[in-house]
């Protein structure tokens, strides 16, 4: 018998979600992104089947998207706001207006000079960027033909748009932050299943079994994974010498762990939790891994306790890191990561798990509020049932991070789902 999990809108009225929600961020979000990069003009440029990731954020979910897809935002200034033109055959749904059609006399890039002309923007954005690949969806030939297209003159008022992409991609707005909930309920009730006697039979069952059924179990609700789902398990030397190493049948005594997530609305979510397999007259897990885990709890609360509006993804990093290390938590490591449309961008890189310092270009980005998060980590603690024998603790939950400060979304999990 399956869980019974949150309740999955239809196809059509997640179009009327995705597109009323698109609306409003067009609205209100493209202005402030615009301004705040300095940007008079963003050009948005790409082909069919090869899409800008900002395009993909910006067309309703019904689209089809033929040859050459070219978008043009202008700001009026003050309250005139940005004008919005749709210079490809996309059916936009009153979103943009439309700017060029086959029967205009003009090709797409004469029509492109012709406007930009007019408007004699100061600075023209484009996605190109050295560091965030979500601000980068601009190729080398189309950019030829871009500047080709605008001439000499204009062509000097090209510059990045990378500030402007990465506003765009990584605000939230409050309704967006609703939907996330639901995401993430989602999310967490096929982990709880998958994490059951629903589907694990101890003896038969391998995590490559529970890896296929999160998948199915998505795919069986109209949605795609994340990513591709993981499982695995952990076991004491005793119980892998008595099963032999290459075993791969969950067992009792086993400690579970996945990293899987899922997209909704437009929405991805990241998530890491632990189970164990009760043995005989076991009605709780160890208290050596109990104790892991809530060493784990208390890394997720230093760390979040270090987000700050402005402070960049290496300061916040660092910041964590000292006071874990100062609380003495056993080895602590995070490498948390912006989460949105997208999996890993474009926000705020915090560590990785091969570089807990540093990291040059995407560590600088800085946290700002309505923004998403992993809050993605863990600590290596000995298990005394285990014969003192060290294991790592990975936990992951997705965190918003707003004016009043940082919080699960969803709730976390502070007890091992129990098999």
């Amino acid at each position: 018998m399956t869980t019974r999990l949150p309740a999955v809108l239809s196809l059509r009225e997640q179009a009327r979600v995705v597109n009323s929600t698109l609306a409003r961020r067009l609205d209100t979000l493209l202005p402030l992104a615009m301004r705040e990069a300095g940007l008079d003009m963003w050009l948005v440029i790409c082909h069919e089947d090869h899409l800008d990731p900002i395009l993909r954020t910006m067309i309703p979910w019904q689209s089809w998207t033929p040859i050459l897809h070219i978008l043009l935002f202008f700001d009026r200034g003050g309250e005139a706001g940005v004008e919005r033109l749709n210079l490809s055959m996309i059916d936009m749904q009153g979103l943009m207006e439309t700017g060029w059609t086959r029967a205009s006399g003009e090709s797409q890039w004469e029509t492109l000079r012709r406007l930009v002309e007019e408007r004699s923007p100061r600075r023209v954005g484009v996605n190109r960027s050295d560091v965030i690949w979500g601000a980068d969806g601009l190729t080398a030939s189309l950019e030829r033909q871009l500047l080709a297209a605008l001439g000499p003159d204009l062509s000097q008022r090209v510059v990045s748009a990378e500030a402007a992409c990465i506003r765009w991609l990584e605000t939230r707005l409050p309704e967006e932050l609703d939907l996330y909930a639901q995401a993430v309920a989602l999310s967490r009730a096929i982990i709880a299943e998958t994490f059951s006697r629903a589907v694990i039979t101890p003896g038969v069952t391998t995590c490559e079994d529970l890896r296929w059924h999160y998948w199915e179990r998505v795919r069986g609700l109209g949605l795609e994974v994340s990513f591709t789902p993981y499982y695995r398990f952990f076991r004491s030397a005793a119980e892998r010498e008595r099963w032999g190493e290459d075993d791969r049948v969950i067992r009792p005594g086993d400690m579970l762990h996945c990293d899987v997530g899922l997209q909704y609305l437009r929405l991805l979510t990241d998530h890491q939790e632990l189970a164990y397999v009760l043995r005989p007259g076991e009605s709780e897990a160890p208290a050596g891994l109990r104790a892991g885990m809530a060493e784990a709890n208390r890394l997720q609360e230093v760390f979040l306790s270090a987000w700050q509006e402005g402070w960049s993804g290496n300061r916040i990093l660092a910041a964590a890191l000292a006071r874990a290390h100062a609380d003495g938590l056993s080895k602590p490591m995070i490498y948390s990561h912006s989460l949105g449309h997208y999996l890993h961008e474009p926000g705020p890189l915090m560590g990785l798990p091969w570089e807990q310092g540093d990291i040059p270009g995407r560590g600088d980005v800085v946290m700002r509020p309505n923004t998403v998060y992993t809050v993605e980590l863990n600590v290596t603690c000995p298990v005394p049932e285990w014969g003192g024998a060290e294991v790592t603790f990975m936990l992951e939950q997705d965190a918003a991070y707003a004016a009043a400060g940082a919080r699960f979304i969803g709730g976390r999990q502070t007890s091992f789902h129990l098999v």
